[in-house]
């Protein structure tokens, strides 16, 4: 069995360049693929190429992702010089130094301190090469992420086939004790008409009609073959390798529908006891299924 649960964690980290890359994601059960991220400023033009990446091992959750990158970064640092402004400043220095008769000592440095004269930018970093970087470390993320949820997957996986084995003997006891209740049935009826008929001769076809309304009335057996069949159907559906959530979903809905079916066509103290355990357990399958992919 391959499902995997949509609650997981994983974190990745790469260094490269005297740059540290971290990624960190967190999942959740949501019906559909919600996925927020967290970038580092500037490589937000990453966020269609990450939402691709993700999509891949996530069908559907609510997950959360974490992309940050820290270290040295004085290789995308450029400085600049204004020659056109320092011209500008060396020029106004000399026309003061010849208007009021002074030395003048004008050097690149005394330059270099006015203004905007030197100015440092940022340099465009090559995409291809964050992309390198940046994937690297969102897959080692996915993948551990992915392990845990396959872990978590195969718990749930199990807990759920012991919880449809005992769903299934809990039917079979039901179904054994239908013959029982309507021979019962039957004998009440006779010894309540009896009662009401006092010395009145009973008749055998009259009393005959009745007994078979009432066991159509508490004929459960289309129920009985409805839920053996969901019960095949939802132990095909775990074998299955992915995108199953949904799938049990609906048939844990028609569970409930056939057991409440069941319940109102045999009311019976003892069946209905069995019915409850039967809701019982189809509210925790349902629990555990809300967390499957």
């Amino acid at each position: 069995m391959t499902i995997k649960s949509m609650t997981g964690f994983g974190r990745g980290e790469f260094e490269q360049g005297g740059r540290v890359w971290t990624a960190e994601i967190r999942c959740v059960n949501n019906r559909y693929l919600d996925l927020k991220m967290k970038l580092p400023r500037g490589y937000s033009s990453l966020e269609e190429r990450i939402r691709k990446k993700v999509a891949e091992t996530h069908l559907r959750g609510r997950v959360d992702l974490f992309l940050s990158v820290s270290g040295d970064f004085s290789d995308l640092q450029e400085v600049k010089v204004n020659l056109a402004l320092a011209g500008d400043y060396r020029n106004a220095l000399q026309a003061l130094s010849d208007e009021f008769g002074l030395e003048s000592d004008i050097t690149s440095q005394v330059l270099a301190g006015y203004p905007d004269v030197l100015t440092r930018e940022q340099r465009d970093e090559d995409l291809a090469v964050v992309w390198g970087m940046a994937e690297k470390v969102i897959d080692s993320a996915l993948g551990s992420c992915d392990t845990m949820r396959s872990q978590e997957g195969e718990a749930l996986a199990a807990d759920l086939i012991a919880r449809l084995k005992f769903f299934e003997k809990t039917i079979e006891n039901i179904e054994k004790n239908i013959p029982e209740l309507l021979e019962q049935r039957q004998k009440n009826l006779q010894e309540r008409l009896e009662k009401l008929l006092a010395n009145v001769q009973l008749d055998p076809a009259r009393l005959a009609q009745e007994v078979a309304v009432m066991s159509d009335k508490t004929d459960v057996t289309e129920e009985i073959v409805r839920l053996r069949c969901h019960i095949a159907q939802f132990t095909l559906f775990l074998a299955e390798e992915s995108g199953i959530g949904r799938k049990l979903d609906f048939l844990i809905q028609e569970f409930l529908r056939e057991v409440n079916t069941l319940a109102s066509k045999i009311n019976d103290a003892n069946v209905a006891h069995l019915t409850v355990d039967l809701k019982s357990e189809l509210e925790k399958m349902r629990e555990q299924v809300q967390n499957i992919e």
